[in-house]
């Protein structure tokens, strides 16, 4: 996803590319300032005895009008990006960024045209549908112990529900290379990244040295649509608990995310209106 332009750039289109390239300049200064040890270390073939989490998501989905064509390439672009993060190893005090292993999205490398969020509207652009991948490395990360450094989140609600089973406002959008999804191991366990591609999904696991003390539930309340004058907004809250897996105890249970986002599609107005869909309780 691109970001939303700031005003100078979308009064002066022409500026926009120097921005961008401004912007990923001072990521990479920031970055080699930091000392950021990010996770680098790929085992293709070793594969770290314990699976702590796991989720797969569909690869075909229909998206409003957009050209179903646009959901094969993206399938070439996600392999591209899975072939970068399967097997990816993250000691203690290492950090998972997104872009520092998928690397730039380009032609010459063989991304292709896919769907990008670019503002408020779906566009084509060139590694279109990597959010899929980031969408599910986030998703991963919430039943770990893993902190979350760095997630970024679309401003609106683009497309309506197809098949979805995860709770809404739980994505990441990423952009080369300045919004990333940045993930950073403060424990003392090891971890490890399995990422594949079926015929129909797009599958995960995080793997672990050892058996970790705490189970990880995500679920969501209050959701519901609510009219914002002649707009609609979708909203809800993402909450997390924390579970003993010996004794089944709850240790925690905090929310994550509170999300209002403005909706691309048509809602029935009565369901706006009244304030319905309340959907407790839905988690995968």
């Amino acid at each position: 996803m691109a970001p939303e332009r700031p005003v100078l750039t979308a009064r002066h289109p022409w500026a926009y590319p120097l921005r961008v390239e401004q912007l990923r300049l001072a990521r990479r200064l920031r970055d080699r300032r930091a000392g950021t040890r990010f996770a680098r270390t790929l085992r293709a073939d070793d594969r770290l005895p314990v699976v702590v989490a796991r989720h797969g998501s569909i690869l075909r989905r229909r998206l409003g009008a957009t050209d179903p064509r646009l959901q094969e390439t993206k399938i070439v672009n996600l392999r591209l990006a899975a072939s970068s993060l399967d097997g990816l190893v993250v000691g203690p005090g290492e950090t998972v960024s997104f872009w520092d292993r998928v690397g730039a999205p380009s032609a010459r490398r063989g991304f292709r045209e896919g769907i990008v969020l670019f503002g408020a509207e779906a566009r084509t652009g060139t590694g279109g549908g990597l959010c899929q991948m980031a969408n599910l490395l986030y998703w991963l990360a919430l039943h770990t112990p893993l902190t979350v450094v760095e997630r970024h989140h679309h401003g609106f609600d683009p497309f309506p529900d197809d098949r979805r089973i995860l709770p809404f406002g739980t994505g990441a959008s990423v952009f080369y290379n300045y919004v990333d999804l940045r993930l950073r191991n403060d424990t003392d366990a090891t971890f490890q990244l399995d990422v594949w591609l079926t015929q129909r999904d797009l599958r995960g696991r995080v793997r672990a040295d050892r058996e970790l003390a705490l189970a990880y539930h995500v679920y969501e309340v209050d959701h519901r649509f609510e009219r914002d004058g002649e707009a609609v907004v979708r909203c809800n809250e993402v909450w997390r608990r924390a579970v003993d897996r010996t004794t089944g105890r709850v240790v925690a249970d905090e929310r994550l995310m509170a999300n209002r986002a403005r909706v691309a599609y048509r809602v029935d107005p009565a369901l706006a209106e009244a304030g319905a869909g309340h959907d407790p309780g839905r988690a995968a």
